[in-house]
């Protein structure tokens, strides 16, 4: 048995171009941790959350992260802070997957 939820959780994820699927890697009562893994082509619409943070990683693949109107393309290992009320999001220009982890705290 690992501690590690991530390779179980997004092993088997494959999204066709285009496309995102996600997998919960922790729910709490005051944190949730998602991956999103982005498919060639894929974008994680801009949104904000007006009463939590937003923390994503980036674990493959070269995403660009957009975060209030500035777009960056980054590569693992990467951290992005995404402020209450910041607009973020993320899309996928690549021909490869691209997962990043969004941690949500606390939950609103």
């Amino acid at each position: 048995m690992t501690l590690d939820r991530y390779a179980d959780a997004v092993g088997d994820l494959d999204p066709e171009p285009e496309t995102i699927e996600s997998a919960e890697l922790v729910v709490t009562d005051d944190v949730l941790v998602k991956a999103f893994v982005l498919g060639p082509g894929a974008e994680l619409d801009p949104h904000e959350h007006a009463d939590a943070t937003n923390v994503f990683h980036v674990v493959e693949g070269e995403p660009t992260i957009v975060r209030d109107g500035t777009a960056e393309t980054l590569s693992p290992p990467a951290v992005v802070l995404n402020e209450r009320g910041a607009v973020h999001g993320a899309r996928n220009e690549t021909d490869e997957r691209a997962v990043i982890t969004a941690s949500l705290c606390p939950l609103p």
